[in-house]
Parts: C-alpha cells; sequence; structure tokens
C-alpha cells in the first residue's frame, strides 16, 4: 500500500544530510595546511563511542542482541526512549502527540514485547486521546514515562535464552540505569535545554543531573541523577469518525434532488470535522543507587527508580453529527449536491444538518515507582550464587475525562470537500461557525479513569564453571503481577440541566474561541463551551445528582497472575575443527496461576465474578556462534517462546443473556491460552574493522495461534464461567450458548530478514576520517487469518502493526570540537485494524496508517573539555500521522491525519 498525498523530502533530507558533510568540511580546512601527527592510540568518544560500545555488546553475546549505549554520562542519543529503540534494526515505533511511546519489534506489536528495568520486569502505562489508544489497559510498555537522561544502556534481545525469563514473542528489552561503580571516583554532569515546537510557538525546559562518588578505597559508592522537562504540543487536523452507508440513497432523505448515484453501497464520513488538541506535559525522573564491594568477592547494591508524568489534554472539535445518526437523524438530512467515487460520496452539499461543536479537557498523571536490591558473591573462581528482590508499582490516574457539547440543528448549505486533498478537506458549516448565539447545550461527559500494575519479583541464580569450556546456570523465579482497571462513566450523559432563563441554549459568554494554528482549514476559528465556566456553574464534579459517576462494567476488571519459573542452562565453548563455537543451551519452566474478576450482565443485573485457572509451559532454547573467522560471526538460535493473553480479553466481565430459545454469553475469556511460537534465527555478522560490521540476520517464527473474538455454540459447562451466572436464567450448564468471546484461533508463520552495515570512515584523510554511517533495513512478512463477527473466517492479512519494510540511515561526524549526526527512520504502512469496523468494510475492509519518514538532526559544539554547545532538531519535515479504511470497491478513504509540528532544542551541558 503506497501512502497518500506522499511529498517529497529530497531537498530537506539533503540539506539536512549536508549538516555533517558541512561540519566535517569545515574542521578540515581549520586544519588545512597543518602537519598530520602520528598517535600512538586513537581515544574514541561522543557518538562514536556509544556505537562501538554497542557493537562490544552486540558480539559478545550467544544470542541476537542490538544495544544503545549513552554517549557519555547521562547523555543519551535520543530525547526519548522508543526514538531511540527505533535506531535498531526491526524496531519501529508509534507516537502519541508526536513523541515515541510504544514499539514494535519484528512486526510483533507492544503486546508481544516484554520490558525489564534493572533486571526485572515491568510495565508503565499512560493516557492519551480516544484516538489513539486512550489509556494503556495491555500488556505493552509506554516509553514516554520517562526520561531518555535517567538510562545508560538499552540491550534489544531478539533471541530467547532459558537465563531471560518468559513472557516475549518479539523481544525482551533491558533498560538499565548507572551504578556509582560505572564511574571513576567523583563524577557530575548536568545539561539543560530550551525546547520549542513551530507550531505550538512556545519553548519549554529540560534539565537534567548526575552525580556519583566513591569511598573507602572504592569499596562504597553512591549515585543520584534526575531529569526535569516540561512540553506543549499543538496537534491539528481532520477527522472523519470513519465511513458509514445506509439504505437506499445512502440513509439520506429520499427526497434529496441528488439520488441518482446514491446507494446502500454509497459510504460518506460519519461526521467529518476538524481537531485542535493542545498537549501539556511534564516530567519528572529520579534514580538513585547504592553499591557496596566488601570484597573482589561479594557485590551488592541498592537501585531506585522514580518517574512521574503529568499531563493536561484539551481538545476541540467542530463537526456535522447528522452524518451518524439513523432513525429520527440522518434520514432527515437532504442531498442537495455531491459527487461520488468508488462508490464513497467525497463531496456534498446538504440541508437539515446538524452542526456539533466540542470541547474536552483530560488531565491524567502516571507515577512509576521501582526499589531492587541485587547482590553476588563468588564463594570460589568456579561457583558465584546471585538473588535479586524487588518491587515496582505503576499508578494511572486520570480523574478528570471531562467533554462538554453544543449543537445548532437543521442548519442549511453545510458542506464538505474531499476532492482535492484527502487529508485536508474544505468543510463549509453554513453558518458562522464563531458566532457564540443559539448553540444549545447537548451533552455533558465525565469519564474518569485509572489503571494500575504492580510487579513483585524475587529471584535467585547460581552460575557454575564446570570445566575450561563449559558453564552451568540455573536459577529460580517468583514473580507477583496485578492490574487493576476502573472507568467511572455519567449514567445520564444526554441530560444536561438549563440556564438561568429556564433554556438550554447556551448564553454567549459561557463559550470560547478555538482556532487553528498551523493546519490550513475552513473554518480555521469557531466557538466551543467554555468548559471551566459551564463545570463551575453547574458543579458537574460533585457527583451528585444528574452527576453522579459509576463504574462502567466492561473497563472495571483486574487479573492477577502468579508466575513461577526455574531454568537450567549450559553455556559451552569448544572448537569444529578449527572453528571456534560457543553457545548455549537450556529448558525454562514456568507455571501461571491466573486470577480473573470482573461485573458480568445476568439478565441486566451487575454480578462480580473470578474465574482461576493454572498452566504451564516448557520453554528449550539453543543458540550457537560459530567464529568461521575471528571476525566473522555465524548465529544460530531456535527456542520455544509464549506470550500472555491480553488484560483486556482476560476478564470474565461477560453478559449472560437467556430470552425464550435464545442464549448468548459475550464478553472476556478467562480461559485463554498463552500465544506460543517456535523461533528460528540465523545470522551473519563480518566485524571487518575497529567499530564497524555488516549483518545479515534471517528469522521464523511459527506462531501457533492468535487471539480473535468469534462466535461459537457450546454447551456452557466448557466456557470456565461459573454456574452462578445462570441463577434464575432457567438455563443450565448442560444448555448449548453462542459465545461471542476471544478465542484461540489459528495463527500463521511471519518470516523476515535483517540488515545491517555500521561504518567509521577511518580511512579518509584528515578530519574526514572522524565521519561514519549506520545504515539498517527489516523486511517482515506474516499473514494470519481474521474472522468477522460471526465467527467466519473473511481474509488472511498482516498481523496488526506489522510494517514491512523499514529502515534507518543515521551519517555522524565525531570531531574535537564539531560533532553532528543526521538520523532518518522510516516504516512502511502499517495495519490497525482487521477486519474493518464499519458496515460493508467487515469483510473485505481495514484500518491502517501510512508509512513515515521522519528525520532528525543534532549538532554540537565543545567549547571546552566540561562544556558543550548543543541544536538539536526532530521531525524536520513534519511528518504527520494519516490513518485510513481501505476496501476493494472504495480504495483508501482517510480516517484520521494530525500535525504536531517541528521540534528544536538548544542546549549546553556541564562534566566535572
Amino acid at each position: 500500500m503506497k501512502p497518500r498525498n506522499s511529498q517529497k523530502k529530497t531537498p530537506v533530507t539533503l540539506l539536512a544530510l549536508g549538516i555533517g558533510m558541512a561540519l566535517a568540511g569545515a574542521a578540515a580546512a581549520q586544519d588545512a595546511g597543518t602537519a598530520a601527527t602520528e598517535l600512538d592510540a586513537v581515544t574514541v568518544t561522543g557518538y562514536r563511542a556509544s556505537v562501538e560500545k554497542a557493537l562490544d555488546i552486540k558480539r559478545g553475546e550467544a544470542g541476537v542482541v542490538d544495544a544503545i549505549v549513552a554517549e557519555d554520562i547521562g547523555k543519551f542519543p535520543d530525547l526519548n526512549l522508543a526514538e531511540s529503540l527505533q535506531r535498531i534494526p526491526g524496531v519501529v515505533i508509534a507516537r502519541d502527540a508526536g513523541e515515541g511511546r510504544s514499539i514494535s519489534v519484528r512486526g510483533l506489536g507492544p503486546e508481544f514485547t516484554r520490558v525489564r528495568i534493572n533486571g526485572m520486569e515491568a510495565l508503565a502505562t499512560v493516557g492519551s486521546g480516544d484516538q489513539t489508544g486512550g489509556s494503556n489497559r495491555g500488556r505493552g510498555f509506554d516509553f514516554n514515562v520517562f526520561a531518555s537522561d535517567l538510562f545508560s544502556q538499552l540491550i534489544v534481545r531478539k533471541t530467547a535464552s532459558a537465563d531471560v525469563e518468559e513472557g516475549s514473542l518479539g523481544a525482551t528489552v533491558d533498560l538499565n540505569t548507572a551504578r556509582p561503580f560505572d564511574y571513576d571516583g567523583f563524577t557530575f554532569a548536568a545539561s539543560g535545554q530550551a525546547s520549542y515546537n513551530d507550531m505550538a510557538q512556545k519553548a519549554d525546559p529540560r534539565v537534567a543531573a548526575l552525580i556519583s562518588n566513591t569511598w573507602a578505597d572504592g569499596t562504597f559508592g553512591a549515585l543520584m541523577s534526575v531529569a526535569y522537562s516540561e512540553r506543549q504540543v499543538i496537534e491539528e487536523g481532520s477527522n472523519t469518525g470513519r465511513w458509514a452507508n445506509g439504505t437506499s440513497n445512502g440513509g439520506f432523505n429520499a427526497a434529496s434532488p441528488y439520488t441518482e448515484a446514491l446507494s446502500a453501497d454509497t459510504y460518506h464520513p460519519r461526521f467529518p470535522r476538524y481537531v485542535q488538541m493542545e498537549h501539556q506535559q511534564k516530567r519528572l525522573g529520579v534514580t538513585g543507587s547504592l553499591q557496596w564491594k566488601p570484597s573482589d568477592a561479594t557485590d551488592i547494591s541498592l537501585d531506585a527508580l522514580y518517574s512521574k508524568i503529568d499531563a493536561v489534554r484539551d481538545e476541540n472539535y467542530i463537526e456535522a453529527i447528522s452524518f451518524s445518526r439513523s432513525g429520527t437523524g440522518k434520514p432527515q438530512t437532504i442531498v442537495r449536491d455531491g459527487e461520488v467515487r468508488n462508490n464513497a460520496l467525497v463531496y456534498g452539499v446538504f440541508d437539515n444538518v446538524d452542526i456539533r461543536s466540542e470541547n474536552r479537557h483530560d488531565e491524567w498523571s502516571t507515577d512509576y515507582k521501582q526499589l531492587s536490591l541485587n547482590a553476588k558473591h563468588r564463594f570460589s573462581d568456579d561457583f558465584t550464587l546471585s538473588g535479586k528482590i524487588g518491587t515496582s508499582r505503576s499508578r494511572h490516574e486520570n480523574p478528570v475525562q471531562t467533554t462538554i457539547i453544543m449543537d445548532k440543528f437543521d442548519v442549511d448549505g453545510f458542506s464538505y470537500d474531499y476532492r482535492g486533498n484527502m487529508n485536508r478537506p474544505v468543510l463549509n458549516y453554513g453558518i458562522d461557525p464563531t458566532d457564540p448565539n443559539g448553540w444549545t447545550l447537548a451533552e455533558i461527559r465525565l469519564r474518569p479513569q485509572y489503571v494500575d500494575n504492580d510487579f513483585d519479583t524475587g529471584q535467585i541464580d547460581f552460575n557454575w564453571n564446570l570445566s575450561p569450556g563449559f558453564r552451568l546456570k540455573g536459577g529460580v523465579l517468583a514473580k507477583d503481577y496485578s492490574f487493576k482497571t476502573v472507568e467511572l462513566r455519567r449514567a445520564a450523559e444526554g441530560t444536561v440541566p438549563t440556564f438561568a432563563d429556564g433554556s438550554k441554549i447556551v448564553p454567549g459568554d459561557l463559550t470560547q474561541d478555538a482556532s487553528l494554528k498551523g493546519f490550513s482549514g475552513y473554518p480555521s476559528n469557531w466557538v466551543v463551551p467554555d468548559l471551566n465556566a459551564i463545570a463551575n456553574l453547574f458543579d458537574i464534579y460533585s457527583n451528585d445528582g444528574m452527576f453522579a459517576v459509576a463504574p462502567r462494567l466492561n473497563n472495571t476488571r483486574s487479573v492477577k497472575e502468579q508466575d513461577r519459573g526455574a531454568y537450567l542452562m549450559g553455556e559451552f565453548s569448544t572448537e569444529l575443527g578449527s572453528i571456534p563455537l560457543s553457545g548455549n543451551f537450556g529448558v525454562r519452566y514456568v507455571r501461571t496461576k491466573q486470577e480473573s474478576t470482573g461485573s458480568a450482565m445476568i439478565n441486566n443485573v451487575p454480578t462480580d465474578t473470578t474465574v482461576s485457572r493454572t498452566y504451564d509451559d516448557t520453554l528449550p532454547s539453543f543458540n550457537l556462534v560459530a567464529e568461521i573467522t575471528p571476525d566473522f560471526l555465524v548465529r544460530l538460535g531456535a527456542a520455544k517462546v509464549m506470550t500472555r493473553p491480553g488484560l483486556g480479553s482476560l476478564t470474565p466481565g461477560v453478559t449472560v443473556a437467556v430470552a425464550g430459545g435464545a442464549r448468548t454469553v459475550s464478553g472476556g475469556n478467562p480461559d485463554l491460552d498463552p500465544i506460543r511460537a517456535t523461533n528460528v534465527d540465523l545470522g551473519f555478522e563480518w566485524y571487518f574493522n575497529e567499530g564497524a560490521m555488516v549483518g545479515l540476520g534471517l528469522f521464523y517464527k511459527d506462531i501457533e495461534s492468535f487471539i480473535q473474538t468469534a462466535k461459537e455454540i457450546r454447551p456452557y459447562s466448557t466456557s470456565g464461567l461459573p454456574a452462578s451466572l445462570l441463577d434464575g436464567t432457567g438455563a443450565s450448564v448442560t444448555d448449548d450458548f453462542t459465545f461471542s468471546i476471544p478465542l484461540n484461533t489459528p495463527g500463521g508463520d511471519l518470516k523476515g530478514l535483517e540488515a545491517n552495515y555500521v561504518q567509521p570512515f577511518t580511512f579518509l584523510p584528515g578530519k574526514w576520517s572522524n565521519l561514519g554511517l549506520q545504515l539498517n533495513y527489516t523486511w517482515v512478512d506474516s499473514k494470519i487469518q481474521y474472522l468477522n463477527s460471526t465467527g467466519t473466517p473473511v481474509m488472511k492479512n498482516d498481523l496488526t502493526g506489522l510494517s514491512r519494510s523499514s529502515w534507518n540511515a543515521t551519517l555522524f561526524y565525531e570531531g574535537d570540537k564539531f560533532a553532528g549526526r543526521v538520523s532518518a527512520t522510516n516504516r512502511d504502512d502499517y495495519l490497525t485494524q482487521a477486519p474493518g469496523a464499519e458496515a460493508g468494510f467487515n469483510v473485505d475492509g481495514v484500518h491502517g496508517v501510512t508509512g513515515t519518514t521522519v528525520i532528525d538532526a543534532s549538532l554540537r559544539y565543545k567549547i571546552s573539555d566540561q562544556v558543550e554547545l548543543s541544536l538539536e532538531a526532530i521531525n524536520l519535515t513534519n511528518e504527520g500521522y494519516d490513518e485510513w479504511v481501505q476496501s476493494p470497491t472504495t480504495g483508501q478513504l482517510p480516517l484520521y491525519y494530525t500535525e504536531t509540528g517541528r521540534q528544536y532544542l538548544l542546549g549546553f551541558r556541564y562534566k566535572f
């Protein structure tokens, strides 16, 4: 699938890439005429040192591993952890409000990736607008909780080994913070930046500092780091609210003058609108570490991590709401004129249209806390025992999620036009949208929500060197995980109070203006309800009377898991003829005890229910490295892996209904099995120079099952649900029920390749030798059998979130004074839903997102060994987010398009 309205980026790309060449040329010219000096040793610093350290980690591992390493103390290569990880082959990211939020690895989405912080599994989640998923209630990790300044190393483990805990089909990502023994004695570093967004036209601060020292002859050390940032972003664009069809004439008034081209197969936008959102974000992070090494044989460390992100989000919309209605809504609308292309009404002029103006306000925060104690003691030269115990807590709170809506009814002359640019429609609302008079208060929505994720972990491992060529490792792990979410919702959202004059007409002084700042549209200004003024007037947060909120059953649920595992693994090194071989083989066993709780609807009566189950997995793994030559390695890996089912699928919060002979069960399925797969990897790596390599990796995953919602008729007794849910219905557990719940459905194969090339240009003369290049490319292919709402197989297509191809390119220059870097990151189109949600699209339609190419640049100038200035730019081409729906009959139609602008950062850094 090709992106629509793609823009040529060649001139900007060449300009950005030219920065590095220009710096190199300037540095070379500066030294022109100076005699070259022979050096006995070269000290590699900056970004090039980061690249070399990452290659050292990759080369030394038995499995397929990639890494990102901080250039220096508190000096991570990117501002955001997800945006750093996207530089790794096979890793692509999804953004929220222009900032990296989650990752997919080798075509597998965030729920298939496990994240560990300082060696312990963790899960941090945040909130967002409805279009980008809302509050995260799944197993996917939200990386924007943390500032990148807090971490010194990211490691992505793409193959499994027995000593790494289970739970990943895609990768295990290790995030590591610094410890005092990482540095030599007293160390202090601090940085400050001013960040400017060209769409918001506002500057924000970003500061970080690290202090570390050791005492008592280097046997005791302490470290603390802190990072604080603020961020203001304007996100603007357009939204169709999906596309819908209807009965004859597309569901519009049968007396419409324009009827000849309209039919039940004619699609139209459900609520064509402009989108204007303002994000304000504050993020604070703190790490602390104490390390004690009383002897060479003993090492004890206590690590703490705290992060808090606070966000305020305001969203303004103006839309034609009639198109999403049925009954007395859309059938009143008259189509005066229009144009149909590929069964889509892409242009129309209408009468009797209801216009809606919305103001939504969100306040949310996430607190993340982690504390871990690690100890290691070497009892002899051959035997070491280590252990860790720790806890982590993620608390996401969205206490304010309020939307106030006002309408104008039966407007004549409304029109929309998608013919020129599908992402930038021309909308004419048939009224003066800035006139505050005559609007009716239509809805007040209150939807606060909360998500908690907790981990408690204990682990003991041994490392026993049995012979010069063989080492035995083993250990046990106990991990308790709990998830809880609550969504509250105002039951009477459509019931609104009256104003002082006894009407529901909004007084003009209770409105305010909204305006597009960087996105071209008509109207660029419109009036919205003054949310704060109306909230104060009616005391809507009183939780009283018509403003009382109550739990929404399908999003009030919990899951508890107790994981008990053990592993045994052998590490070997030997020779096959003249070829050194090394690697590991082992097996991991884990038993999962799961308890899911939710509210079930039994004949419209909510009933709390809890379902427990236990399952186990035996997961063998094998990794081999053959040194064909000292610099040419061949890797082979194979493993059984598993990912536990999504949290939203596990809730027993079902609806059981018995009406006459109809017996139905719909909701979650706590009896789901994990998604299991067999992985095979083959890799070739040639380290042809210092800090240089070229590699090719092939991977194959046989995914045994997938999880989809389908309908199935079977006895109630086979469901795993308690018989008490049938009390009062007259049905028995032996009766057949139609189940509409998530099921383990057939999976499919996933295969692909990764190509990687890293080269410092040390062979070039003079300062040109400070240039370097990183390139990687990934191709992934997968076909999953998708089902429609009745459980019928309807299509084979890519996994959601899978980009067939992706690539990264970074040109860097590292001189004595000047340093520069330009990076381009590309991912292909990917699906977000299959089959589509729209009537008529659910057989052969899909939702997807257009691929992106994001270009970032960084310049640094070292004033002295202690002080450095920097200038950075993010998303130089203002790449937008473009989501669409597609079917063979309509082609691609727009769903949601927004832009967030370019980000510039000017800063300094001091190191002592």
